[in-house]
């Protein structure tokens, strides 16, 4: 009864599908997420008979042959890299991304991390940080007695002040490109570490090689559209239940079969 096997893979499958579902429901309002779609694919198969076998019998070619599957496992999860719609937050230091590209930060360890989250805070000494508290690279310093803080498409940070009208630049945002972004490893917080899968980090001035462009007050929401996601749970629900009547089914072939007599 190998159907048994092939239904209790069915049903892994889509606890999985239902668990990376639930994970885009969970983070609809996320800044900068992007929705998660799980894919599968196919065990590898019992050949019972193979295609192109010679038939014993007579010497034809078989057609088709007899390939028995074993059922489903996960291939990938993988990340959309749809940009969410961007929302007007009005912050001085609430950067979006209109484009492709990270921000990059710089973790407690000294790693390079990576973000499309730009709810930027100050901190007392006035550095430029995550809400998390990570500092944003390059390091850019707001002064105490700046009166109001300008970011423009290309990423330059300017500073007005009381005394004098000309602004005062404080340092440029760079942009970083990947050539698969879908390899990212994400680590939580929003954030996301180079993999050998992504490949090495492409720095840029905001605007060129391929990356969007700045947008100071504004935010970019979550790209995860629920209805979509209530559509797909409700088609993971009824593939467990049918993976579940499966087995009840070949549980009553088995019950069926020792009471013969």
């Amino acid at each position: 009864m190998r159907a048994l096997k092939i239904a209790a893979t069915g049903m892994a499958a889509q606890q999985m599908r239902v668990e990376t579902i639930s994970n885009n429901l969970a983070n609809m309002n996320t800044t900068g997420y992007n929705t998660r779609r799980a894919e599968f694919a196919d065990l590898h198969y019992q050949q019972v008979a193979r295609p192109g076998a010679i038939n014993a019998t007579d010497g034809t070619v078989l057609p088709t042959g007899v390939q028995l599957g074993l059922g489903v496992r996960p291939a990938a999860i993988t990340m959309n890299l749809q940009q969410g719609a961007l929302a007007q937050s009005g912050g001085d230091l609430d950067v979006a991304i209109e484009g492709n590209g990270y921000l990059e930060i710089t973790l407690p360890s000294g790693q390079a991390a990576y973000t499309r989250d730009g709810a930027f805070k100050r901190t007392g000494e006035g550095t430029i940080v995550t809400a998390a508290g990570f500092v944003v690279a390059p390091e850019i310093t707001i002064p105490d007695d700046a009166r109001s803080i300008s970011i423009n498409p290309d990423g330059e940070v300017y500073a007005y002040f009381t005394e004098t009208a000309e602004a005062q630049l404080l340092g440029q945002f760079n942009l970083i490109g990947f050539s698969n972004p879908k390899g990212l490893e994400a680590i939580g917080g929003n954030n996301f570490l180079e993999t050998e899968a992504s490949g090495a980090p492409i720095t840029s001035t905001p605007g060129q090689d391929g990356l969007g462009t700045l947008r100071q007050g504004y935010l970019e929401d979550s790209s995860v559209d629920p209805v979509r996601e209530i559509t797909d749970l409700i088609e993971a629900q009824r593939g467990y239940e049918l993976n579940a009547k499966v087995i009840t089914a070949v549980d009553q072939m088995m019950g069926a079969t020792t009471q013969i007599r």
